[in-house]
């Protein structure tokens, strides 16, 4: 049925929560996991009256990014290793997430994406938007929503 499934995780309980179960059905299946962490790139423009930050600081912001988002892969390949899963793990970065979700799903010939969906509605959708809804509406490989 499925061979490689792709798992996009936050660091949040949910996301932790989609591991599990993508984890679990990769075992059954017999299936490769492909865990993957989208670093967002530091916002670089700059508003009237804003502090600029020195590319100093940014690059170290973005490094303590990486250095989580490398964590949390590592968590994922570990927990999947331990229940005889083969996980390859990814940090992209990229500040359009739900297009670095794709395009990984894609170039790694996943043929199933397993991800949490927080769930938000009413403003907090239109304010916060939704990762989970832009896949869904971007990507053609089947999308499981884990909630």
């Amino acid at each position: 049925m499925y061979q490689r499934i792709l798992v996009p995780i936050d660091g949040s309980a949910l996301s932790k929560k989609a591991v599990r179960s993508a984890v679990q059905l990769a075992a059954s299946l017999g299936a490769e996991l492909v865990a993957m962490h989208v670093v967002p790139r530091y916002p670089m423009s700059y508003f009237d009256g804003g502090i600029a930050v020195s590319r100093a600081d940014v690059a170290r912001l973005e490094k303590q990014w990486s250095d989580r988002a490398q964590e949390l892969v590592d968590d994922a390949k570990e927990y999947g290793s331990g229940r005889g899963v083969k996980v390859k793990g990814l940090v992209v970065q990229s500040s359009a997430i739900a297009d670095a979700i794709v395009r990984v799903a894609a170039k790694q010939k996943c043929d199933l994406i397993a991800m949490a969906s927080h769930g938000r509605k009413g403003i907090k959708r239109i304010l916060l938007g939704s990762e989970t809804q832009q896949v869904l509406a971007q990507g053609s490989i089947p999308t499981l929503v884990l909630r």
